[in-house]
């Protein structure tokens, strides 16, 4: 049977108030992210005149993230935006895996070894990885992080494992 004009397959029926999803709903995660800054930082101590102090930064950039998460979630009410696309769990899952790994490696490992690793633990991240490359670049940051932090600016990290020392 034919529908009416004017029932529910109607375009201007099935629009909703949102005209730009994406940006309505991602300016809502950067108010969220914003709005944990603020409660994270309010027990520290804020500016006295002059002087900063520290919870100055987290709380200037955490205002800073509300109004552009605001702004973006109000351009998407206004403005015809990308539909909510199709979220995937591979890059999140292995960016944080190579941060877990490295919290968890650095002292027992050295600097050397769980920079490379956790490297190639976040170029698992995506399908597209050519290992060939993600090896040398790997190899060029550790070298990188090894001359940059214990020696340009005096950390005190151990390069190597505890067991060759």
């Amino acid at each position: 049977m034919s529908e009416a004009p004017g029932s529910a397959t109607n375009p201007s029926v099935n629009e909703s108030r949102i005209k730009g999803p994406q940006d309505f709903y991602g300016g809502l995660v950067l108010m969220g992210v914003a709005l944990f800054a603020l409660w994270a930082s309010s027990d520290l101590a804020g500016m006295h005149g002059f002087s900063f102090g520290a919870g100055t930064a987290p709380r200037m950039f955490g205002v800073m993230l509300l109004l552009l998460g605001a702004g973006i979630a109000l351009s998407g009410l206004f403005i015809k935006g990308a539909p909510l696309q199709r979220y995937g769990i591979r890059g999140p899952l292995f960016v944080t895996l190579a941060i877990l790994s490295f919290s968890v490696t650095i002292r027992p490992l050295g600097l050397i070894i769980s920079a490379m690793l956790s490297f190639i633990i976040a170029a698992m991240a995506t399908h597209e990885t050519r290992w060939k490359e993600t090896i040398i670049v790997g190899i060029c940051l550790t070298i990188g992080c090894s001359l940059l932090f214990p020696y340009a600016l005096g950390l005190p990290l151990e390069l190597y494992p505890r067991i060759l020392r």
